[in-house]
């Protein structure tokens, strides 16, 4: 039996415009990721901040963490009310 065909790939199988939109994406991700990891740390959730390291999701998890799961508390004390 002849494998070769597996183990060869066509050539030009990645052009510019493919490796070119893999470096994006990469840069993506790399971006969001570090910055929900930097918010689970802040909030200490450390369940996040693993999932956020781990999983590969082309920033998706860290943007869900960071607009919607991630509680920001109030930045000043409420004032009693009279």
């Amino acid at each position: 039996m002849d494998y070769s065909s597996f183990v060869n790939f066509p050539t030009g199988m990645f052009s510019g415009a493919a490796v070119g939109l893999l470096v994006l994406l990469g840069v993506w991700d790399l971006a969001w990721k570090a910055w929900g990891m930097w918010h689970a740390a802040r909030n200490n959730q450390v369940w996040w901040f693993v999932a956020i390291l781990l999983l590969n999701t082309i920033g998706i998890l860290p943007i869900l963490y960071i607009y919607v799961f991630s509680k920001k508390g109030p930045t000043q004390p409420a004032s009693p009310q009279q």
